[in-house]
C-alpha cells in the first residue's frame, strides 16, 4: 500500500506542479509537495535518509534545472529568469521521497538507474512541455540531450545515497544503546 502511496503522491504533485505552471500559478506545486510531504514523514521509515535526500534533491535540481535555465536552453513557465522555479523544486523534493520507496528497487542496480534517469528525466520535461509548463528553445534536441545527461548521472547517484543513508539508518535502530550494564 505504501508503494502505490507514495508513486501516485509523486505523480500528483507532478501533475499539481506542471498543471499550476502552466497557468503561471507556483502555489498548486508548493501546497501538493507540503502535504505529500507531511503525509510521507507521518509514517513509519527512513525518515532521516528521506530528509537528506530531499536536501540533496533540491541542490540537484537548483544545479541542473538553473544550469538549464540560464543558459536559455529551457524556459519554464511561472519562473523568474536564469532560476529553476519554485514549481520544479516541489517536483525534485517530491522525487527523493520515492527513492526510498517506490523506486527502491534502482538502489541495487546502478545500471537500470542509469537508464531511467536517461530517459524518464527528458520524457518527464517533455510531458511537462505538452502541457505548456516548459519551452525548450530551438533545437529541442540540445536540452533532451543535456537532460538525458544529467539525469543519467544524477539518478544513480542520488540511488548511492539513498542506499547509503539509508542502511545508516537501520544500523542506528538497530543498535542498542549502552546503558553501563557491561560492569
Amino acid at each position: 500500500m505504501r508503494f502505490w502511496f507514495n508513486l501516485l503522491g509523486y505523480q500528483a504533485v507532478w501533475f499539481a506542479a506542471v498543471l499550476g505552471a502552466a497557468r503561471g500559478q507556483t502555489w498548486p506545486a508548493l501546497v501538493a509537495a507540503t502535504l505529500f510531504a507531511l503525509v510521507h514523514f507521518s509514517l513509519p521509515g527512513s525518515r532521516r535518509a528521506d530528509a537528506q535526500l530531499l536536501l540533496c534533491a533540491l541542490a540537484a535540481g537548483a544545479l541542473m534545472d538553473g544550469g538549464l535555465a540560464a543558459s536559455g536552453w529551457l524556459v519554464y513557465a511561472a519562473s523568474a529568469p536564469s532560476w529553476p522555479p519554485l514549481w520544479i523544486l516541489a517536483i525534485w523534493a517530491a522525487f527523493a521521497l520515492t527513492l526510498n520507496h517506490s523506486l527502491a528497487y534502482l538502489q541495487t542496480h546502478p545500471l537500470a538507474a542509469v537508464l531511467l534517469g536517461a530517459s524518464g528525466g527528458p520524457l518527464a520535461y517533455l510531458g511537462a512541455q505538452r502541457l505548456q509548463a516548459v519551452v525548450f528553445a530551438a533545437p529541442d534536441w540540445r536540452a533532451i540531450a543535456a537532460l538525458s545527461l544529467a539525469w543519467a548521472l544524477a539518478l544513480p547517484a542520488l540511488m548511492q545515497l539513498a542506499r547509503r543513508w539509508r542502511r545508516s539508518d537501520r544500523e542506528q535502530k538497530v543498535a542498542l544503546p549502552d546503558h553501563g550494564e557491561s560492569r
